[in-house]
Order: structure tokens, then C-alpha cells, then sequence
């Protein structure tokens, strides 16, 4: 965990790394599709529309979870919000993809923990700074199991969310039929990705939707990174 003067470092690094890589490669429309555009200009996946919330991104079999997390990532970079990642210490989170997304890893706080309830006790303490636009909680687990986060961890990651002016994006492995991980998450929204050569086409849909409903789709084509 940064402390003091390491803290105020990464921190004035993070506010200031909205550099041409990350802001080129948030994301790669089709500009010859109107619906993706029109998709697109809906601002349904974006962090403006997130903040303040509790946030779930699951699915299973071909999915985009961690590239529609990592565009979110790169998209608070640009507009110089401080980042962390919270991951297992076996998770899928691999450096050398993220930073071909365009994001700035000496700009990204990355903390392995144990279990989902490390996870969120991370959560709390980095929100409670008062520091982080966006706070991603990896809750897959290795061995493929459920993820539970109780209740009261959710109750206070929403008010430090609300309080904080900032997205908490949980990400999960579980169809759209499985139950999301409580009633406090006003949001979840499967990742769906479809790979057509060297191009990813990937696909947000919401299954709940507190603010605006569910059903809306957000959809972006990206080249993909060599490890996806």
C-alpha cells in the first residue's frame, strides 16, 4: 500500500497520464455502422454513467469481462482519475495486455489478495482516500467456484462509492441466468466478445439496470491484444 510522499507520487503520475497511447486506443468504432455508433453515442459503458455505483460484469464462455474493464480503465486514465485493480493472487490479470490496451501501469494500483473478502476490505480503504475515480474487484475465482460478497461489504462500498464520486466494478464468472451478487449492485451487465481475425467485437449488455432498465446494448470493435 502507498504511503506519504510514494502516495502523492503515484497520485500526481495518475492524474497526469492522459498521453496520446491511452486516449488512441479506448476503443476502435465502426464508423460504418450506425448502430454502433448510435450505441456508442448512448454513453451506456462509460465511467460518467458509473459513478456512484455498484457495479457487476459477469459471464462465462467466450467473454469480454476483462477487456470491457481494461476500456473503462483506460478511459479514467484519460481523464487523469487514479485507478486500482484488485485481483486474486491467481487471477488472469497480465500486464504486458493491459498496457497494449493503452493503459499506463506506473498510473495503475494493482493489489493481489486472497479471497473476496480481502477484496472488498482493499475496496474500502482505497475509496475511503478519496483518491480513486475507479476501483475493479477481480472476484473470479481460480478454481472456477461462486463468489460471495455479504451484504454489509456491498452496503458500504456503495456509500463510499456515492460519497466518493466513484465506479466499483465487480467482475465475476457466472452466466445471466445465475443471481448477481445482491440487490445493492444497480447495475450487471454481461461481456460478450466475437473474434473476426485479428478484430474483437465486443458486446455490453445489460441485464439490470436500476437507473436506466435493462436490455440496452453497448458495442465497440477493438484490435485485440496478443494475449487475448
Amino acid at each position: 500500500m502507498y504511503m506519504g510522499s510514494d502516495l502523492e507520487r503515484f497520485l500526481a503520475t495518475a492524474r497526469g497520464s492522459v498521453g496520446s497511447a491511452a486516449a488512441s486506443k479506448i476503443g476502435y468504432l465502426d464508423r460504418g455502422a450506425d448502430r454502433l455508433i448510435q450505441q456508442a453515442s448512448s454513453a451506456t459503458w462509460e465511467l460518467s454513467t458509473l459513478r456512484g455505483r455498484l457495479v457487476e460484469l459477469s459471464a462465462r464462455g467466450a467473454t469480454a469481462t476483462l477487456t470491457a474493464a481494461i476500456e473503462l480503465v483506460a478511459e479514467a486514465q484519460t481523464q487523469g482519475e487514479p485507478v486500482a485493480w484488485i485481483a486474486p493472487t491467481a487471477g488472469t490479470f497480465y500486464p504486458p495486455d493491459v498496457a497494449d490496451s493503452g493503459v499506463d501501469l506506473a498510473a495503475l494500483v494493482v493489489v493481489r489478495v486472497r479471497d473476496a473478502i480481502a477484496a472488498a476490505r482493499v475496496a474500502e480503504r482505497l475509496l475511503r482516500s478519496s483518491a480513486f475515480g475507479l476501483v475493479v474487484l477481480d472476484l473470479c475465482s481460480p478454481s472456477g467456484g461462486a463468489v460471495e460478497l455479504a451484504t454489509a461489504n456491498q452496503g458500504r462500498l456503495v456509500t463510499l462509492a456515492q460519497t466518493h464520486d466513484a465506479a466499483i466494478v465487480c467482475i465475476t464468472d457466472k452466466t445471466h441466468e445465475t443471481a448477481s451478487l445482491g440487490s445493492l449492485v444497480s447495475l450487471r451487465a454481461e461481456a460478450l466478445r466475437l473474434r473476426d481475425r485479428d478484430d474483437l467485437s465486443i458486446t455490453v449488455r445489460a441485464l439490470k439496470d436500476k437507473r436506466r432498465g435493462p436490455g440496452w446494448e453497448h458495442t465497440v470493435r477493438r484490435r485485440a491484444p496478443a494475449g487475448f
